[in-house]
C-alpha cells in the first residue's frame, strides 16, 4: 500500500500545484475526483446531508455518498488514473 500511497500524493500534489493547464474539467468530473479524494482520506461519507439551499455542500455529499463502502485503495488508484489521463491529454 506505501507505494500506492506514494502515487495517490503524488497525484494530489499535482493538482494542487498545476499551473496553466489545458485542461478545463466539468462540474462532474471535479465532484468525480473531489468524491475520490474525500473516500482516499476519509471513507465513507459522515454526517446529515445538507439542506436544500446549499447547492455545492450537496452536491459535494451526494458524489461522495455514491463512493459509500468502496475501498481506499480502490479510491486511490482511481484518483491517479483520473489524473494520469489528464496528464496524457495535456
Amino acid at each position: 500500500m506505501s507505494e500506492l500511497k506514494s502515487q495517490f500524493d503524488a497525484a494530489v500534489n499535482y493538482v494542487q500545484t498545476v499551473e496553466g493547464n489545458s485542461f478545463k474539467p466539468s462540474n462532474d468530473f471535479k465532484l468525480a475526483m473531489y468524491s475520490l479524494f474525500k473516500q482516499s482520506t476519509e471513507g465513507d461519507v459522515k454526517g446529515k446531508r445538507p439542506g436544500l439551499t446549499n447547492f455545492v455542500g450537496r452536491a459535494k455529499y451526494d458524489a461522495w455518498a455514491k463512493l459509500k463502502g468502496t475501498r481506499t485503495e480502490k479510491a486511490m488508484q482511481d484518483y491517479i488514473n483520473k489524473i494520469e489521463t489528464i496528464k496524457k491529454s495535456s
